[in-house]
């Protein structure tokens, strides 16, 4: 039985990145038309919600969403989430509708073919480099002066350690909502790395659960309350989590 379990995850992790090349392939010629410009990103991200769509059906997976407070469309926004998967970059694709550019490590560029768009439509950060952090803020800015949202797993990267079940912040995705005074949308994945972890020979199909918390506003907020806002968030997002334990543990 175990050998099986193998076999499968093998074979399931192969197809994972075959999934992620063939809509890149099919949509091709689109997709580099609509990133000649910044201009062109809106029809590059409804390409990528399809991507992302393709993506976790073709695995197993579908995903349920409960939404405590609604995106209003034409408006920015700050999305933060927990980060435990590869897998959370699609169904975070999937859930929201108003474009919004990832912010993310710079280590992703070197998958074939998917590392091409994403050097050119995210915005990515060396987390060595003080000097990327300092750009990241900038081109941040550019993105949400154009009416974009800006999308950061505020972790900085999935924990090496398994057990912990969140991360603790940086201060860069609260930084910039109060610099732009746009709310803070926190999300709770809790099924991500069950479903689809980093670890190689593990996984399995199912449901992808996720919850859209209330917004928190950033009005009438300075740099002095970074910290706090961070912090306040972060919390909303690790109860959201013990909540669905609980819930797991109740069924």
């Amino acid at each position: 039985m175990k050998g099986l379990k193998i076999v499968f995850w093998i074979v399931w992790r192969i197809w994972f990145y075959i999934l992620m090349a063939v809509p890149i392939l099919i949509m091709l010629p689109l997709l580099l038309i609509s990133i000649i410009s910044e201009r062109g990103y809106p029809y590059f991200f409804k390409m990528a919600r399809i991507w992302a769509k393709f993506i976790l059906f073709g695995m197993g997976f579908y995903y349920k969403v409960k939404r405590d407070q609604k995106l209003i469309k034409g408006k920015s926004y700050m999305i933060v989430a927990n980060h435990t998967s590869m897998t959370d970059i699609m169904l975070m694709l999937a859930i929201i509708k108003n474009p919004f550019v990832f912010v993310g490590k710079k280590e992703l560029v070197k998958i074939p073919l998917f590392g091409f768009f994403y050097k050119r439509t995210c915005i990515l950060v060396d987390r060595n480099s003080s000097k990327s952090k300092n750009d990241v803020f900038k081109r941040a800015q550019s993105r949400l002066n154009q009416g974009l949202s800006i999308c950061i797993f505020p972790e900085g990267g999935v924990p090496d350690d398994e057990s912990i079940l969140l991360d603790e912040f940086k201060d860069g995705a609260f930084r910039l909502a109060i610099e732009h005074q746009i709310p803070i949308v926190p999300i709770v994945f809790p099924d991500n790395k069950d479903r689809f972890p980093y670890r190689f020979l593990s996984g399995s199909l199912g449901k992808m659960r996720g919850r859209i918390l209330p917004f928190v506003e950033t009005n009438g907020l300075t740099s002095d309350n970074r910290k706090e806002l961070r912090d306040t968030v972060r919390q909303m997002i690790y109860k959201g989590l013990l909540e669905f334990k609980k819930k797991d543990l109740k069924e």
